[in-house]
């Protein structure tokens, strides 16, 4: 299938990546999963404060996620315009945002901040991959979409629990605060030192449906929704989940899961541009491994701190092999088309998953959530074993 050259501007340069231009993007990552998850370590406190139940307050993330199918439209319609224009825009947008978080005790005006802020988190999610592999030579884009993505890492390593910590000293909303201010300050530090880089130009811009069409595209897309939807389901409710099993410390259950993912992305950068393949198999499998000794012995805290460290270990460098297998499907110069529909199908598996897993806690109990989250994982490593020729091949192209 031919598509249209890459527009004028979107060659890497030769030397190495601008490390300090990829951080302020990891940090816009930071930002946005901080943004969109810190809610599922605040279940108890927003709760009251809301005057809703803790699986209402769940929906704040399902809300967040379901907007992201903004992302696709937006993409569309702002593909023309200077990138690092639309990432400063979207960056005061969660500013704003966060702030009516922060301040609002009305449920309805809060969860139509979070959908505001699920618009500007798919807006930014749908670049900051592509951002990313036309700043760097072609032989360097796993490493380089690996620092970006750490950002993931550093917000549930560091970010959710920091923040838990926040709301238990001085109360959820300062937690908020503080995000808003970030994002202000980090438009600075954009503006500063990432590059500018040019949108599509009206004729060079491919159909969205040709991009789709690529091969590899959708199975990669499959294997991200069914990813998420097995990792939503449990990780939106883990509190509740801490609770039931006798542990209850919250904040201790997410560092471990933070700190390991630490160790997860760090792995996934060293292998990413040798062994794509074989390191998202290993990775899906240990999850699924995680799942199931969560099902059958998380009463013991042992079992279930070495489970969960071994679960954030493994979803840690997930983004990043899934989103370095779809711009090899795309290629970089059509790779913000095809991450807003990677954007799309992540975000409507978290939105699935917090429901589901809402839905679940409710009816069945916490002890049904990683029974309900294993199979779904088990089926994201069949995918990939039977994606190998198209979607994740066992050579990376160059």
């Amino acid at each position: 299938m031919s598509l249209a050259p890459p527009a004028k501007g979107t060659a890497p340069p030769a030397s190495g990546p601008p490390l300090s231009g990829l951080l302020a993007l990891s940090t816009a990552a930071f930002t946005a999963v901080l943004t969109e998850l810190l809610p599922a370590g605040l279940l108890p406190r927003m709760a009251p404060a809301l005057g809703v139940s803790e699986g209402r307050v769940g929906f704040l993330v399902t809300g967040y996620a379901v907007s992201f199918l903004a992302a696709v439209p937006l993409t569309a319609a702002l593909r023309g315009l200077p990138r690092r224009r639309v990432l400063t825009g979207t960056l005061l947008g969660f500013a704003l945002c966060n702030a009516v978080t922060a301040l609002s005790s009305w449920y309805a005006l809060t969860f139509a901040a979070r959908l505001g802020a699920g618009v500007m988190g798919g807006t930014l999610w749908a670049m900051l991959v592509g951002y990313a592999a036309r700043m760097v030579p072609a032989e360097r884009r796993g490493r380089a979409i690996a620092i970006v993505l750490g950002g993931i890492t550093l917000a549930l390593s560091l970010g959710v629990p920091a923040g838990t910590a926040l709301a238990d000293a001085v109360g959820w909303r300062a937690a908020f605060g503080v995000l808003s201010v970030l994002a202000t300050l980090l438009v600075l530090w954009v503006r500063w030192r990432v590059p500018g880089l040019p949108g599509e130009p009206a004729g060079g811009r491919v159909p969205l449906r040709r991009v789709a069409a690529l091969p590899g595209i959708v199975t990669v897309l499959s294997v991200t929704l069914l990813l998420l939807l097995g990792h939503q389901v449990m990780y939106t409710y883990v509190a509740p989940f801490a609770a039931h099993t006798g542990f209850g410390h919250t904040g201790v259950v997410l560092l471990v899961f933070g700190v390991a993912t630490v160790v997860g992305i760090w792995i996934v950068g060293a292998l990413v541009d040798a062994h794509l393949r074989r390191t998202l198999l290993t990775a899906l499998a240990l999850i699924a491994c995680a799942m199931a000794a969560l099902a059958v012995s998380a009463g013991d805290p042992l079992v279930l701190l070495v489970s969960v460290a071994l679960w954030g270990a493994a979803f840690g460098g997930a983004p990043t092999l899934i989103q370095t297998a779809l711009v090899d499907a795309s290629g970089p110069a059509h790779a913000d088309v095809a991450t807003s529909l990677q954007t799309t199908v992540y975000n409507a598996g978290i939105a699935a998953g917090s429901l589901t897993g809402g839905l679940v806690l409710e009816s069945a109990g916490a002890t049904a959530l990683p029974w309900t989250s294993l199979p779904l994982i088990a089926a994201a490593v069949g995918v990939v074993a039977v994606g190998r020729w198209r979607a994740f091949p066992a050579r990376r192209p160059a």
